[in-house]
C-alpha cells in the first residue's frame, strides 16, 4: 500500500499505521504529524493483476461513498467495566470470516478497510448459472475454483504452459441454514461429466452459447473452448443437483500469498517426500510452510497415496483444514497486522462472481460462515471409481449410488457430522406418537410385501422404484400398481395393524419418516394376498433415494475428514 499522496514512506508496512483506540474498540488509521488524520483510508486504485484466469470481461465495484464525518468523534467512551467486551465484539466481527473456509473466508478482514480494498476485486459475471447469491437465512453453496492456468512470476513450473486453464482443484462449500454444520465437497477434475450448453458473457459484452461436451473430464469445464466460471456452475448443477449461490476463482499466487500473509500453515508428512515434480522437499514429520513451499505442498500427488489426483486431494484437504485453524487461531485474529496483510492479499488474489464483487458482500459472507464450529466442517470427496472403460484408467466415474447419497445429503442440507439437536425442535417435527411409528421389530426385506404407485412423481417413478426395491433392497415381494388416484406432495405408506413390522423395515430402507407413514388398512395384490401400499408423492427424488433427507446417512466408505483435526499426509 502506498502512501496515497500523503507524503509516507514507501517502505513502511500498512498494517503498522493502524493502531486500537481503547476507548472505542476501533482500529484508526495514524498518519505522521505532517500528514492529515483519517480514521479510514481512502480508495486507491489496484494495479490489474496480468493474465488472470479467464477470458471474460472483469468489472469493478464502484468505490461506496465515504461515511459522514465526526462518526467517531460523536461517540461517546465506553464505560470501564465493558471496554474488554465491546473490543473483542468488534474484533469478532471484523474476523468473522476468518473462522470460516480458507481463502473465501479471509475475504472478509477487508472489513478493516473496505473502501481501501473494494478496487481491488475482480469479477465475471455469472450467466444466470447461480441462485443470484447467498441468502443470510438460507443454506449457503460457495462454488471454489482453483484454476492451474499460469499466472504470475514464478510459476512456469506447474500447469500447463500455454493453457487457458482449468477447474483443476474444485470444492462445494455447503454451510447449513442453521449455520451449525458445513461440508466442503471435493470434485475430482478427471471426473467424466457432460458439461452443458453455456450462455456466456462475451468481452464486448454479447453472450455466446458456448457448446456441451459429453464424457469428457470435468477440469474441462473452465477455461477450455472459452468456458469461464460460470459454465463450472453449470456443470456442477448437472453433476450434483446443487445449485451454487456464488463462484471464487483463485490461481497460483493465491496459495503464494495468502500463506505468507498469515506466517505459514502447518502441515504433516507421515514419510520423507521429495517429489521432482511439484518440487516438494520435506522429510517426515510436521513443518510450517508458507509461499513457494505451500504451493508445492497442495500440487503433490506422485509421492502421497497411489499417486493419483485423489491422493493429492486428500493431501489438499489436509492443507485447508490447517489453514482454516491458522486463520481462526487468536495469533491471527489478534494481529492488525496480519489481518491487513491477509486483506490486501486476498483481495488481489481473488475472482469472485458479479454477485459478490464488494467488501460488504464478502463481509456479509464471512459473518455467516465465521459462525462455524470446525469440529461440523466436513471435508470429503465425491464417491468415484477407475473408469472401467479404459484398459489403463487414467480418469475415473461416479459411484452412482454412494454419490447420489452425497448429493442429496449437500442439497437436503443433511449434516455429514453429528450436530446435536434440542429435544423440543424435535418435538415441532413429530410429536412422540408420530416418532414411536418407527420403534419396534422390523421385518426382513423378503417379508415385506408392497404394491408401489405413482401419486405425483415424475413418469416412471414406480418402476424404477420397484427394480430398487427387488434387484437392490431384497424387498421382492412387491409389484407395480400403476399411478394412484391423486397427487400428492409427500411419499406416504398405508399398513394395517399387523403389517407394522414390515412398514418399519420399509421405512428405513426408503428413509421414511413417521409421518410418511399411514396406519389404516391393507389391500389386496394381484395374487390376492394382503399387501401395503407405497405412494410416490412429488418428494420422491430418484429409485433407492432416501425420501426423509434427515435420516440421510453417509456412505460407509466415504473419504472424509473433519477441518478441527490434524492429518498427517502417507
Amino acid at each position: 500500500m502506498d502512501a496515497q499522496g500523503r507524503g509516507q514512506a514507501e517502505d513502511i508496512d500498512p498494517a503498522d499505521q493502524w493502531v486500537l483506540n481503547p476507548d472505542t474498540g476501533d482500529y484508526e488509521l495514524r498518519l505522521p504529524p505532517s500528514a492529515p488524520q483519517s480514521p479510514v483510508p481512502g480508495p486507491r486504485r489496484a494495479t490489474p493483476a496480468p493474465d488472470r484466469e479467464v477470458p471474460a470481461p472483469r468489472r469493478r465495484r464502484a468505490t461506496p461513498e465515504e461515511p459522514p464525518p465526526g462518526r467517531r468523534d460523536r461517540r461517546r467512551p465506553a464505560k470501564k467495566k465493558s471496554k474488554k467486551k465491546s473490543r473483542a465484539k468488534k474484533i469478532l466481527l471484523w474476523t468473522g470470516g476468518t473462522m470460516a473456509f480458507v481463502i473465501l473466508a479471509v475475504g472478509t478482514a477487508g472489513y478493516l478497510y473496505l473502501e481501501h480494498l473494494n478496487d481491488n476485486i475482480e469479477s465475471l459475471p455469472d450467466d444466470g448459472a447461480s441462485t443470484g447469491g447467498f441468502q443470510k437465512d438460507q443454506a449457503i453453496n460457495i462454488l471454489l475454483i482453483g484454476t492451474d492456468k499460469r499466472t504470475g512470476s514464478g510459476n512456469d513450473g506447474y500447469g500447463d504452459k500455454g493453457s487457458a486453464g482449468h477447474a483443476d482443484t474444485t470444492l462445494l462449500l455447503h454451510v447449513s441454514k442453521d449455520r451449525s454444520n458445513a461440508t466442503a465437497l471435493s470434485i475430482p477434475r478427471d471426473l467424466i461429466v457432460d458439461i452443458p450448453d453455456c450462455p456466456t458473457t462475451q468481452e464486448d459484452g454479447s453472450s455466446k452459447v458456448i457448446q456441451g461436451s459429453t464424457g469428457v473430464r470435468f477440469n474441462q469445464s473452465l477455461g477450455q473452448s472459452g468456458r469461464t466460471p460460470s459454465c463450472t456452475m453449470r456443470t456442477v448443477t448437472e453433476l450434483t443437483g446443487v445449485t451454487p449461490d456464488n463462484f471464487m476463482v483463485a490461481d497460483f499466487n493465491a496459495v503464494k500469498t495468502l500463506t505468507s500473509a498469515v506466517g505459514g500453515v502447518e502441515v504433516c508428512l507421515a514419510k520423507d517426500i521429495n517429489d521432482s515434480e511439484s518440487h516438494l522437499d520435506l522429510p517426515a514429520g510436521k513443518h510450517t510452510i508458507e509461499g513457494e513451499d505451500a504451493l508445492a505442498f497442495v500440487r503433490t500427488r506422485y509421492s502421497v497415496g497411489l499417486g493419483g489426483d485423489l491422493s493429492r486431494i486428500e493431501l489438499q484437504q489436509q492443507f485447508l483444514s490447517s489453514l482454516m485453524r491458522k486463520l481462526k487461531s487468536n495469533d491471527t485474529l489478534t494481529s492488525p497486522t496480519k489481518m491487513v496483510k491477509l486483506a490486501e492479499a486476498a483481495t488481489k488474489a481473488l475472482t469472485v462472481d458479479s454477485k459478490l464483487d464488494s467488501i460488504g458482500k464478502l463481509k456479509d459472507l464471512g459473518l455467516e460462515l465465521g459462525k462455524l464450529d470446525t469440529k461440523n466442517l466436513t471435508f470429503a470427496t465425491v464417491p468415484v471409481k477407475d473408469n472401467p472403460a479404459e484398459e489403463t484408467p487414467v480418469t475415473v466415474v461416479l459411484k452412482e449410488g454412494p454419490a447420489q447419497q452425497v448429493f442429496d445429503m449437500v442439497k437436503n442440507d443433511v449434516s455429514f457430522t453429528e450436530v446435536k439437536k434440542k429435544e423440543k425442535e424435535k418435538n415441532k417435527k413429530e410429536d412422540a406418537a408420530v416418532a414411536a411409528r418407527l420403534e419396534g421389530a422390523k421385518s426382513e426385506p423378503s417379508e415385506i410385501r408392497v404394491r408401489v404407485l405413482n401419486g405425483g412423481a415424475s413418469a416412471g417413478s414406480a418402476g424404477r422404484e420397484l427394480t430398487y426395491l427387488q434387484n437392490e433392497a431384497g424387498v421382492t415381494k412387491s409389484e407395480n400398481a400403476g399411478n394412484a388416484p391423486a397427487d400428492i406432495a409427500k411419499t406416504t405408506l398405508e399398513y394395517a395393524p399387523d403389517q407394522a413390522d414390515q412398514a418399519r423395515a420399509l421405512a428405513e430402507i426408503l428413509g421414511l419418516s413417521g409421518a410418511a407413514m399411514k396406519p389404516g388398512e391393507s389391500v389386496t395384490n394381484s395374487q390376492g394376498l394382503p399387501t401395503m401400499t407405497l405412494t410416490l408423492g412429488k418428494d420422491f427424488k430418484g429409485a433407492g433415494v432416501k425420501l426423509d433427507a434427515t435420516s440421510a446417512k453417509a456412505p460407509e466408505d466415504l473419504q472424509k475428514s473433519t477441518a478441527d483435526k490434524v492429518e498427517c499426509a502417507k
